[in-house]
């Protein structure tokens, strides 16, 4: 027990367990894109509308369908699942930190969630005709897992380096996550260039669900590499367990849920972070449903518009990784999202039709998007006490890769109201204006020292 406890010490990570580490977003990363980000939404909402009684491929549908004898328009229905979905997170995460701060085997927590997640995500191949009310359950399972996953996972990083190291840590990651998504659906969009046939919408909808089942088994092949190659690293408070895991989880679940109050600094931040990444999770999710519905763009021009993204994020990741060090990761943060904000009014803007403009729209969201997410998330290991980092990381999952709900629900419900989807989308305008003006008043140095850490050099 004491040597796996000493082994936890932050610094003392090998070159291949920091790799090991990197590839785990590798692996997760192409639920997120080719599932979240591109197909899932507009497939999901196809097979609504065929349950709703419109034609596969019509324009425009305005049935309705009636899911557990909720009456909702067919195009809410995946906004309103998102939203659901993480709704449930708020429960699930927090206990999941719990449980793994006190496991002695992170990998094995890790390994069950993943594998949960990827194989909902491969039984996608069973949602054919008006099946979806299947598509949506296994939806829910799929990124509840995925977010519980990405808890024990961002758990590991406080622990393998220093505060000096964890914005580079953190940006490597989050490049070689869009780089392997952007991989991935590279290959689908071949495959929609293959066999998809304008004007044969039941064939696009085939290539649409194999491309979801290729995520799920990218998913459960490539996390056999952080499974390998990371060490157990168990907390701090695994060494003071008394009873099993889960019932000690709870229990310092509800003694952090009271010791959170000491830290007020960090909950101002974690506040931050669930406003404005709610916004960058929703653009992201409704990315594809906005391009297909409002502006009326093929699927060939929103895959390479997100494949686009993906590749430039890389390269985004590692340039805002790179500015953080010049000028600290919250100034960085704070750049971002004036960026962000530029976007949205952008994206209100573009004309129908027109995929150039929306290429080029998506060119710019993909400089900022990594380097956003990357940094918030290497920030907030900074103020995360010694041993509650995977509890910690359960509150902050519940806004992060694909968990956002607030603005989901802001962007279906404008929809429901409005039947327009630049309306939905100026709503999300709020988000980054809020999150912004939050994230300014944090005084990190003092917060950190607040949370018992030592500040990097440039904040």
């Amino acid at each position: 027990m004491a040597a796996s406890i000493t082994d936890a010490t932050p610094g003392r990570s090998t070159r291949a367990e920091r790799t090991g580490w990197y590839f785990y977003d590798w692996a997760m990363s192409a639920f997120s894109t080719t599932v979240i980000t591109v197909f899932l939404g507009p497939f999901l909402t196809s097979v609504a509308e065929q349950a709703a009684g419109c034609p596969l491929g019509a324009d425009e549908c305005a049935g309705s369908v009636h899911p557990l004898g909720i009456t909702m328009a067919a195009g809410s229905y995946f906004p309103y699942l998102v939203s659901l979905s993480v709704f449930l997170t708020v429960f699930v995460l927090p206990i999941m930190g719990a449980v793994a701060d006190r496991s002695l085997h992170k990998k094995r927590l890790l390994a069950a969630a993943a594998y949960t997640g990827a194989g909902a995500t491969v039984a996608m191949v069973f949602v054919t005709g008006e099946r979806y009310l299947l598509g949506g359950a296994l939806f829910v399972v799929a990124n509840i897992a995925f977010g519980a996953a990405v808890v024990v996972y961002n758990s590991f990083l406080p622990q393998l380096g220093g505060p000096n190291e964890r914005d580079a840590i953190s940006s490597r990651g989050w490049a070689l996550g869009y780089l392997g998504g952007g991989l991935l659906l590279l290959g689908n969009l071949a495959a929609v260039s293959a066999f998809a046939v304008d004007g044969d919408a039941q064939r696009t909808l085939d290539v649409a669900r194999w491309s979801i089942v290729s995520a799920g088994l990218w998913w459960a092949l490539f996390t056999l590499v952080p499974l390998r190659w990371l060490r157990e690293r168990p907390g701090a408070e695994a060494a003071e367990r008394r009873d099993s895991v889960l019932v000690d989880g709870f229990r310092q679940l509800r003694g952090t849920m009271r010791a959170m109050r000491a830290y007020p600094l960090t909950l101002f931040f974690l506040l931050a972070f669930l406003v404005y990444n709610d916004g960058i999770q929703t653009v992201i999710a409704l990315a594809s449903q906005y391009g297909t519905e409002e502006l009326r763009l093929d699927q060939t021009t929103l895959v390479v518009t997100i494949l686009l993204v993906q590749f430039l994020a890389f390269g985004g990741a590692l340039l805002l990784g790179g500015l953080a060090a010049r000028i600290g990761a919250h100034k960085t943060v704070l750049l971002s999202l004036v960026l962000w904000t530029a976007v949205i009014v952008a994206a209100f803007r573009l004309p129908a039709e027109a995929p150039v403009p929306f290429m080029v729209l998506g060119a710019a969201i993909g400089l900022v998007l990594g380097g956003s997410q990357a940094l918030s998330r290497s920030l907030f290991a900074q103020l995360i006490p010694v041993g509650k980092e995977a509890e910690y990381y359960g509150f902050y999952e519940i806004s992060d890769k694909g968990t956002s709900w607030l603005g989901p629900l802001a962007f279906g419900l404008v929809f429901q109201l409005t039947a327009s989807y630049r309306v939905g989308l100026v709503s999300l305008l709020i988000f980054f204006v809020i999150g912004f003006t939050l994230l300014a008043a944090v005084p990190m140095r003092r917060a950190i020292v607040a949370a018992g850490n030592t500040p990097p050099r440039v904040l």
